[in-house]
């Protein structure tokens, strides 16, 4: 029976084969644009799941219950579109014009468009079946599932080998390695992602995967795929290695779904896939193809934008305008295990004549390069490795000339970036929408025909524009671009904290004191809408923190808080934590050195003396951490809120106490200091340092409260910042006696954490501060504001209800419950991990060391628990 006919009603049926991001994306634009129903859209998707995110299938890795599923589905509601899931096309017949589904429906159609998009390859070699894909959320799931049970089975963990050195394939082995599996990732190329990066940025990006653990073996593939019965035991490589596997996925590139399309004798490209005109339309009338099964020009992509791209063109001519598909942006921006990659236009520089501008630290994995004209004018393309913050803002540009020269654009050259080019109109801004810096600007001011009020606020300007709705890369210059615009009409822009709340962060902040909010619940019920989201829960969590005083996790606030916040201590890259006692000052007994010198010893950690004159000890598993901290807190030890943006600590020099140089007693004062502040939550980390005379040895400039000792007391500095943009501390005031600069330090903490961003650090905040430095002083020591005695009433609560966390948990069963390994398992201890000597400690193993039999297991609270042939 066939589901409808071109007679009955005279609506024009539109049969989508495939239920992917192409197909959501042609559903939603015929939805939107469709306003006269001309049409009855079916798409059919063989997967249970509605159609959902694949550029983010290494989150659901990480958060096996991640919901990737694509927004808006409100298309699905409606009566003239309507979503098959769980069924695929298995026949089309081109003169009944119907496509037969694997349940035996017929569905009519005058226009078919396929959008069944790739599967992931697996080439013909010995013990291909016994190989795993990385394509789909089935895939993942099976993955995770499969990858603990060996973990179980063998007692160590899983060995991964995986094949493909793309963006899917380092996606895979992320995700497996921090599922605690030892991965490796073999690639034909000479170095990682070679089809984006060149060979500098192919390499830069390798050192920092390797230095996670990751072993790499470039330049060959695997040969066979080697099994003893039916389980894997390793890969074989084409350069005749052998590498120890019990896992091997594939992730080597797509294979245009087109076998329908060969069945109807379809043109296709020479590479497989349907060839398209400009038009996206196929060799025979009526029939379309969008997304990874699409060839166009020879070449079929895998990319977002492109697909998107199709979509919009195809549901443009199916209501009969004249859209055409003339180019591929084969832009790329994304996170691979926690590293920032990006390329756009012309980044292997192939244009005759290109000139490179190239800025790179090899040893940190840091590599930017742009590609311009000969006269280093014109902007042709870009990668960046390791930090690429100049992406969103270089990429609009492209085509342009630059207003600078081209390394002013590179925040690795060290130069002060130019003022900011004003992009054309044309210039794309959203590539994955194929949204232009004009249609923002338009929708912003209401010139945009469909937009005649203006979309003031972000979250607005996203919906209307769909800028920044999909991969999200471009969200900080939509930013820019709405509050320029609403800055030239004389607007202030909005400094909404996220899509939940339109407040920003100091207007929630003082809402939730005033009305006396003590759960996030309760918070968004009366200021924000829906369920909030990775943005304000945390910025809420420290919020109720720092005004309440309570354990962190209680109350439904453990949810809120990052992974460091819930485990309160800090993860290392091969899953398991380091504990961070606090040193108050630098100044620690013999007796507690002992302690923490037996807690190392006991549980088998890396001892490290920080920066912060602490002591770091690394490489304890989760269920550890009960254990480690009973025997530090009975010592007299608290948490240094390592974790947390948090006071981390107050540096110290000797001071007068020893030095002959020393005109104050700065130890004590640095004590006094860390003991008053410490646990305060904020909006970032706070370092202060406290030096005892002018030759400056605790540093204390660089912190961001930094005090120095003068004849007459102490000088204060505020602002001071380490990290990616280092800034120098100003001084704030003069010669103060002790109380007088306990007062002051009170009202510039509390008043930056009542008012500043969101992860804003304090030079930043004193930076976009209305009259920075002079404003800050005059509420901070002339009480410009009559705030001080608030300021200081709220940090003396704060000094009141001060308790150590790690305490508190110690002390309550049901909180301890948080740190079992194994939900399911309470008293199963974790799996061990790997570790090789180095310098008579255990350090993490990288994989090339475990193939090599060089590592130890290390278990419990001994060291090695087994031998080197492990």
């Amino acid at each position: 029976m066939t589901e409808s006919t071109p007679e009955h009603d005279g609506v024009r049926d539109v049969v989508v084969i495939g239920g992917g991001p192409a197909a959501h994306r042609l559903a939603d634009s015929l939805h939107a644009r469709d306003t006269e129903r001309t049409l009855r859209v079916t798409v059919v998707g063989e997967e249970l799941h509605d159609p959902y995110d694949r550029v983010a299938l290494s989150t659901r890795l990480a958060d096996g219950a991640a919901d990737l599923t694509l927004q808006p589905s409100s298309m699905w509601d409606d009566d003239h579109i309507r979503l098959v899931t769980g069924e695929r096309v298995v026949a089309i017949d081109r003169e009944a014009q119907t496509a037969t589904t694997s349940s035996g429906r017929a569905l009519h159609f005058d226009e078919l468009v396929f959008a069944t998009g790739s599967s992931a390859p697996v080439p013909e070699l010995p013990g291909r079946d016994h190989a795993r894909v990385y394509r789909t959320i089935d895939d993942v799931d099976a993955l995770v599932a499969e990858t603990r049970e060996l973990a179980e089975r063998h007692g160590r963990p899983a060995q991964v080998v995986v094949a493909g050195g793309g963006l899917l394939g380092l996606e895979a082995a992320g995700g497996l390695a921090k599922l605690g599996a030892h991965a490796a990732v073999v690639h034909s190329g000479g170095w990682l992602m070679s089809a984006q990066l060149d060979e500098g940025a192919g390499r830069a990006l390798g050192r920092i995967i390797s230095g996670q653990g990751i072993g790499l073996h470039l330049g060959t593939r695997p040969a066979a795929v080697l099994t003893e019965g039916d389980v894997v035991v390793g890969v074989e490589l084409t350069n005749g290695r052998r590498i120890d596997a019990d896992l091997v996925v594939f992730a080597i590139g797509i294979a245009p779904r087109d076998e329908l399309a060969r069945d109807l004798g379809l043109e296709l490209g020479p590479r497989g896939g349907i060839a398209i005109s400009t038009a996206c339309a196929a060799s025979a009338a009526g029939i379309w193809a969008i997304g990874e099964v699409a060839s166009f020009e020879g070449r079929c992509t895998g990319l977002v934008a492109p697909a998107n791209a199709m979509a919009e063109v195809v549901a443009d001519r199916l209501l009969g305008g004249a859209a055409e598909f003339t180019s591929v942006d084969d832009a790329t921006k994304l996170k691979l295990s926690g590293v920032d990659v990006a390329s756009f236009g012309d980044a292997l520089a192939r244009t005759e004549q290109a000139l490179e501008i190239v800025y790179a630290d090899p040893a940190q994995g840091l590599y930017q390069k742009l590609v311009m004209t000969d006269d280093a004018k014109t902007l042709l393309g870009g990668i960046f490795v390791g930090d690429a913050s100049p992406y969103a803002s270089l990429r609009p540009l492209l085509g342009t000339q630059l207003s600078s020269e081209p390394a002013a654009y590179l925040s690795a050259s060290g130069m002060e970036a130019p003022a900011g080019d004003e992009l054309p109109a044309a210039a794309l801004v959203c590539a994955c929408n194929n949204v232009s810096a004009g249609t923002i600007r338009d929708a912003v001011s209401g010139a945009h025909a469909d937009h005649a009020e203006g979309c003031t606020e972000l979250g607005a300007l996203k919906t209307c524009t769909r800028a920044g709705t999909q991969c999200g890369s471009c969200v900080p210059l939509v930013k820019k671009l709405l509050e320029s615009e609403l800055t030239k009409s004389g607007i202030t822009p909005s400094r909404a904290l996220c899509e939940h709340f339109e407040l920003s962060r100091q207007e929630l902040f003082e809402s939730i004191r005033v009305l006396e909010l003590t759960s996030f619940d309760e918070i968004i019920a009366r200021l924000g809408t829906g369920r909030g989201c990775d943005v304000c829960k945390p910025v809420v969590g420290s919020i109720l923190a720092t005004q309440h005083g309570s354990y962190i996790l209680d109350g439904g606030r453990g949810g809120l808080q990052d992974t460091n916040d819930r485990a309160m201590a800090n993860m290392q890259k091969d899953g398991t934590y380091s504990v961070v006692p606090r040193i108050p000052a630098g100044e620690i007994t013999p007796q507690k050195l002992a302690v923490i010198a037996q807690v190392a010893t006991d549980f088998g950690l890396y001892t490290k003396i920080t920066g912060g004159q602490r002591i770091d000890l690394f490489g304890a598993r989760l269920d550890q951490l009960p254990e480690i901290w009973k025997q530090l807190v009975d010592a007299g030890f608290e948490s240094g809120q390592a974790y947390g943006k948090a006071l981390r600590n107050v540096k110290s020099c000797v001071g007068s106490t020893w030095c002959r140089f020393g005109v104050q007693d700065s130890v004590s004062m640095a004590v006094r200091l860390e003991l008053r502040y410490r646990g305060l939550r904020s909006p970032h980390k706070l370092k202060f340092g406290v030096s005892g005379c002018a030759r400056e040895c605790a540093e204390a400039r660089a912190k961001d409260v930094g005090v120095i000792a003068t004849d007459q007391g102490w000088n204060m500095y505020v602002g001071g910042n380490g990290g990616f943009q280092p800034a120098h501390a100003q001084l704030l005031a003069s010669d103060l006696d002790d109380e007088t600069l306990l007062r002051y330090i009170d009202r510039y903490i509390m008043y930056y954490i009542r008012t500043a961003d969101r992860l804003q650090r304090t030079a930043r905040w004193i930076e976009d501060v209305e009259g920075g430095l002079d404003h800050v002083r005059d509420v901070v020591v002339n009480d410009s504001l009559g705030l001080a005695d608030e300021l200081e009433q709220a940090m003396a609560a704060h000094v009141d209800t001060y308790e150590d966390e790690w305490a508190a948990t110690l002390a309550d069963p049901e909180r301890l419950r948080r740190f079992r390994s194994f939900v399911n398992a309470p008293n199963e201890p974790a799996l061990p991990i790997a570790r090789v000597p180095e310098r008579d400690q255990f350090r993490p193993a990288t994989a090339e060391e475990q193939e090599r039999g060089e590592a130890v297991l290390v278990s419990g609270p001994s060291i090695p628990v087994r031998g080197a042939d492990a």
